[in-house]
């Protein structure tokens, strides 16, 4: 059996938040068990609304929680992150590979076209709209695009196909394609891989065998198994955490006001005490 490989893929979007931290903190832990080792991968792509200072902070926070990882030589020594806005002739390599499988097409379709197509119910923990069927274009479209230009690409879902897998925390966990989720970006027409291709080709690159992250990310686990499939590679292990909600039940996330671990950590919490304790009646 390969060797136990987990990582911390913080979004600098904003500071950390304590439910993203103790994902990190199950992780690193759930590495530590199995003898493995952890890396750091900074998931920088979103050049809109991702930060350096943000990328800096996540790593201070990381250290003063006590969470250390072994592996990201990008950059300044061999505890430094790997940086995904620095891999994209990686990621360029990937889109050809699945050109080349078939099984993406380039989309100009807006979110406003979609949502006129659709005549059924979105998917209700999905941010997006289910791309509908009767948007797709012609099974040849793109097949003789070189590079993916200035156009959004998405990867076309075998409709009706069961997507199952294993959870380490959830269980048995089933999605069905085109019911569940539609046809989904892997490339976005400013020239970035969307989140999906970057996760699954960084993970195959660094040789993650388990991915530990948060339960909104089911949904995005059964899309990336397709395209894993489609390239033709070993999946990792998967491992979802619980959120950490506030009194009334709401997820705390960065783009909720969560509590951050720099506003808990000026208010007396402790690292414990921000990897443990029950934050629940705490308002940001």
């Amino acid at each position: 059996m390969a060797a136990y490989r987990g990582r911390l893929a913080p979004t600098p979007t904003g500071l950390m938040h304590v439910g993203h931290a103790r994902t990190f903190a199950l992780a690193a832990r759930r590495t530590e068990a199995a003898g493995g080792s952890l890396i750091m991968r900074i998931e920088d792509l979103d050049g809109s609304r991702c930060r350096p200072e943000f990328s800096e902070a996540a790593l201070e926070d990381l250290h003063w929680l006590g969470l250390n990882w072994q592996e990201g030589p990008d950059a300044g020594g061999p505890h430094a992150p790997y940086v995904q806005s620095r891999r994209l002739p990686w990621f360029a390599e990937v889109w050809r590979r699945l050109h080349a499988s078939g099984t993406i097409y380039p989309c100009d379709k807006s979110r406003k076209d979609v949502e006129r197509a659709l005549s059924a119910p979105h998917a209700e923990d999905d941010a997006e709209p289910i791309f509908p069927a009767s948007l797709r274009p012609a099974s040849d479209a793109g097949r003789d695009a070189f590079d993916p230009g200035s156009t959004n690409w998405r990867f076309r879902v075998p409709d009706g196909k069961v997507i199952g897998f294993m959870d380490a925390i959830r269980g048995a966990q089933r999605f069905t394609a085109g019911t569940d989720f539609g046809d989904f970006l892997v490339w976005r027409k400013d020239g970035m891989p969307a989140y999906e291709l970057a996760v699954v080709a960084d993970d195959h690159a660094m040789g993650v065998t388990e991915v530990v992250r948060g339960a909104d990310l089911l949904l995005s686990t059964a899309r990336q198994l397709l395209l894993f499939e489609a390239l033709g590679w070993p999946p990792p292990a998967w491992a979802h955490a619980p959120l950490v909600t506030d009194l009334f039940g709401r997820r705390l996330a960065k783009r909720a006001s969560g509590l951050s671990i720099r506003e808990l950590r000026d208010r007396g919490f402790s690292p414990a005490d921000v990897l443990s304790a029950d934050l629940s009646q705490l308002s940001p």
